[in-house]
């Protein structure tokens, strides 16, 4: 089978192109922008405890950096299906310390990954620039407001039910319309609430809620979200699909999520969330420079 493209894809609009910041403003060019992850969690599903002294958790925020992310993710709270919830206080101890010892030390701008409004308006205070809520921003009533009063960027997600019930059975009569009509919906609510539209990054959420079919689904029609007229976010690695895809679970995903990623980037996807954010470099700076007869980003 022939891959299409990216002039040979199709949506109803053009990809967005800018995404403004509480800071600053995003430009997304030929290449996606990278958010590096970083879990300070002892029970993610792909890297829980690998960082979660303060010390080896800021080394491999300096890490994300130097390998050429454009954003980094810090986590408190696994989302993996069927983990279970941490309180307020105990979010609030992982990173704190983490974004006060990363203060004037890296130079990327710094998502807070969170559906507490608490730890939300605690990260704006040392300095974080975004806001990435698996939750849509619901889960918690006070989280526009935090928002709204910071001026952060917010990354809004799709899931269907809770960490602890999205993998029972999820169903959908058309997985890529139905989340389509989500984030629309979204969208207008958060700049109901205050939030400028420029402001406003969107994620279909792969693995929340949904099944294999549902994740390849997406994948395959990720470019339908630039109807949304939004920046799109897609966080893909190392997920549960990727191995089933391959046909063995205990194999590395690294490689897997790269291929992924390819596909995304001839989608003209704007956001990778991954792990891995040197071999993506790499990847995807040999992938658009042999599509585009260019080497330069």
């Amino acid at each position: 089978m022939r891959i299409p493209l990216p002039n040979e894809r199709s949506a109803n609009c053009e990809p967005s192109t800018t995404w403004s910041l509480r800071d600053r403003t995003l430009s997304f060019g030929k290449e996606p922008l990278l958010m590096g992850i970083l879990n300070v969690t002892p029970d993610s599903f792909s890297d829980g405890g690998n960082f979660y002294t303060v010390q080896s958790a800021v080394d491999r925020a300096k890490q994300i950096e130097d390998e050429g992310a454009g954003i980094l993710d810090l986590g408190g709270e696994s989302t993996r299906p069927y983990s279970l919830p941490v309180d307020t206080e105990e979010e609030l101890k992982r990173v704190v310390p983490i974004l006060e010892k990363l203060q004037g030390k890296i130079a990327i701008p710094i998502s807070i990954d969170t559906t507490k409004s608490e730890v939300a308006a605690a990260a704006m205070e040392l300095g974080a620039s975004i806001i990435n809520d698996v939750s849509g921003l619901e889960a918690d009533p006070r989280m526009v407001e935090v928002a709204v009063d910071f001026g952060a960027g917010v990354c809004a997600m799709h899931r269907k039910g809770t960490p602890q019930t999205m993998q029972d059975n999820p169903q959908y009569d058309d997985v890529v319309e139905e989340i389509l009509s989500y984030l629309r919906a979204t969208k207008t609510r958060l700049i109901g609430c205050g939030i400028s539209p420029e402001k406003i990054c969107l994620d279909p959420g792969i693995g929340f809620g949904k099944t294999h079919e549902h994740n390849l689904q997406l994948l395959q029609h990720a470019v339908r979200f630039h109807e949304t007229e939004c920046p799109i976010l897609v966080g893909h690695s190392r997920k549960g699909f990727i191995a089933k895809i391959l046909g063995n679970k205990d194999l590395p995903r690294t490689m897997g999520t790269v291929g992924v990623s390819m596909a995304l980037a001839l989608q003209r996807i704007q956001i990778l969330r991954i792990h891995d954010v040197a071999e993506h470099r790499q990847a995807i700076q040999c992938f658009i420079a042999s599509l585009t007869n260019s080497s330069q980003p």
